[in-house]
């Protein structure tokens, strides 16, 4: 730890989904899988299976209206006072309509110079880049458009509660960061990456997204993947080796220019790691003798047959990760629309799959407390969505003698409010 440096505990809420999928409705609401009273200062959301892996999305071009549905339906969930009076294109009735989209979508992606810049000084320049949201309001709508309306023309808080930082799609993988307005302008070194593990070994069907940034003076990383699929004894291993080609693989471009400093270039060279996703490891046991433990709860006797258990122990995968511990249901593989594991109901063992703990999250580093790990109970999809909460210690220079070991940033107020930005800031990286 640097001198006179401090130590500043941040809430970082992380989910994973897999929908399937499944294209989000207009009415769906995000609220409670966001856990949005909780007042996290990141909000770090991946998503499997945005869209069918077939072979259109997969060689010819990748569907991105699913992503620009997620994204506005996050933002209402987290910003909800801001858009309960945003403009008529913004209600539910219409959000989803293609100009809105499109629209929304442009207002959003703001100047990412910003969060891609070195933060290892207090240079009150890079603080003056932010944009002022008085002289450019939000507009939901193509001009074009009779439904358009401007927040300048109507009445909204003065501030939004959460800035999108970054977002990435490959092919059905999708990651967003979201940040507490007062904890944007500590953000910089943001760095995206990506791995193709699927048809052929390198397409996007499979592999992992991978986000950098600091905060403060501590670098993090987040990885979302979705992993090798397939339950027959053996497929554990092709995913031990995709998440080896991930930590092997995933590089990030140097960006600071302070030569004090060490910016991470790989996934375990950083001070904090979250690992997010479907990773697809499955449960040892056939699907009778699952059930019978599974109809039980007897999640313990389930757990010690749980592949990522057994390989993390063995020593072949994650070797010094982390993991919180499961008091839930397996989350995979339902019936649509149905509190039913796919195979209750039907006499045919094609269909069957023996229910697995296929969405996980785990962490790597010091100063990473886990403050909870649940699951969600929606519908939507075969999957349950997982969810976790956690204490991330990050390292701040102490240039002001009030400033206290160990407070949030969810508490505190920022000195220079007027040069923070009150519209969404978001970062969109194309390959």
């Amino acid at each position: 730890m640097a001198p006179h440096a401090l130590v500043q505990n941040i809430r970082a809420f992380v989910g994973t989904w897999n929908v399937g999928g499944n294209t989000p409705n207009h009415g769906m609401n995000l609220e409670d899988f966001l856990q949005v009273e909780g007042s996290a200062d990141l909000y770090v959301l991946g998503f499997q299976e945005i869209v069918p892996l077939n072979a259109g999305n997969v060689l010819v071009i990748e569907d991105n209206e699913p992503a620009s549905k997620w994204l506005a339906l996050i933002s209402n969930a987290l910003n909800k006072p801001y858009h309960e009076k945003e403009s008529k294109c913004g209600n539910n009735s219409n959000l989803f309509r293609k100009n809105c989209l499109k629209a929304l979508n442009k207002n959003l992606r703001g100047d990412c110079d910003l969060f891609k810049a070195c933060n290892c000084s207090s240079d009150s320049r890079r603080r003056t880049k932010l944009r002022d949201p008085c002289a450019d309001p939000l507009n939901y709508c193509d001009s074009s458009s009779d439904d358009c309306i401007s927040t300048a023309e109507i009445s909204l808080p003065t501030r939004i509660g959460y800035q999108l930082i970054a977002s990435k799609q490959m092919v059905g993988l999708f990651l967003s960061i979201w940040a507490r307005w007062d904890l944007v302008r500590n953000i910089g070194h943001l760095r995206v990456s990506c791995l193709g593990r699927g048809i052929m070994g390198y397409l996007g069907n499979k592999g992992c997204i991978s986000i950098s940034m600091t905060v403060h003076q501590t670098s993090l990383c987040f990885v979302c993947s979705h992993l090798a699929s397939g339950e027959k004894e053996g497929d554990e291993l092709r995913r031990n080796s995709d998440v080896v080609e991930i930590l092997k693989g995933i590089t990030f471009p140097r960006v600071c220019k302070n030569p004090s400093r060490r910016i991470p270039e790989m996934i375990a060279d950083h001070d904090r790691v979250i690992w997010l996703g479907d990773l697809n490891y499955r449960i040892g046991l056939s699907y009778e003798e699952a059930i019978i433990l599974l109809e039980n709860s007897n999640w313990e006797s389930l757990l010690e047959k749980d592949q990522l258990n057994t390989e993390r122990e063995a020593g072949r995968v994650f070797g010094g990760w982390n993991e919180g511990k499961i008091l839930f249901a397996p989350t995979y593989k339902y019936l649509q629309n149905s509190d039913s594991y796919a195979g209750e109901n039907s006499k045919s063992k094609r269909k069957r799959r023996t229910p697995a703990w296929c969405d996980r999250i785990l962490w790597h580093g010091d100063g990473i407390d886990q403050l909870s790990y649940l699951r969600g109970e929606s519908r939507f999809s075969d999957h349950r969505p997982v969810f976790g909460l956690f204490a991330v210690e990050v390292e701040l220079i102490n240039r002001n003698p009030k400033f206290r070991k160990g407070y949030s940033c969810a508490a505190t107020k920022f000195e220079l409010e007027e040069c923070l930005p009150q519209t969404p800031n978001f970062c969109e990286f194309n390959p």
